[in-house]
């Protein structure tokens, strides 16, 4: 599944979060992990790591923004999040996009629990 990503997007975005270490996963959620996104349709992405916080998350985002695609990327932390609707919704429908190959896959946290998303 592609989810309206040519390959060579997808590769640059992993590309950009290989280069931090901190990034354990990147999950992949909204319209595009449920396959009704629409042309230019954002590209929802929650990065779950222990050592991630939000000056972090700001150098990540520059570096996607860096990429220049046709694309905006809305970047969140899991560790970060608290609406359990979207909690709820990511645990559903979320796709891991990118995982640290050096570690084993991790859960990310929800909430009170812990869910293994593969």
């Amino acid at each position: 599944m592609n989810h309206g990503l040519r390959e060579v997007t997808v590769e640059r975005i992993r590309a950009v979060l290989a280069q931090f270490p901190e990034v354990e996963k990147a999950v992949l959620y909204g319209s595009r992990a449920k396959q009704t996104y629409r042309p230019g349709s954002d590209i929802d992405l929650t990065l779950c790591g222990d050592e991630l916080d939000h000056t972090l998350l700001t150098r990540i985002s520059n570096e996607l923004d860096e990429l220049l695609l046709p694309y905006q990327i809305d970047l969140s932390l899991m560790a970060s999040l608290s609406h359990p609707a979207l909690l709820n919704h990511i645990s559903r429908v979320g796709v891991v996009l990118y995982a640290k190959s050096s570690a084993p896959l991790k859960a990310c946290s929800f909430e009170n629990q812990s869910h293994l998303l593969q």
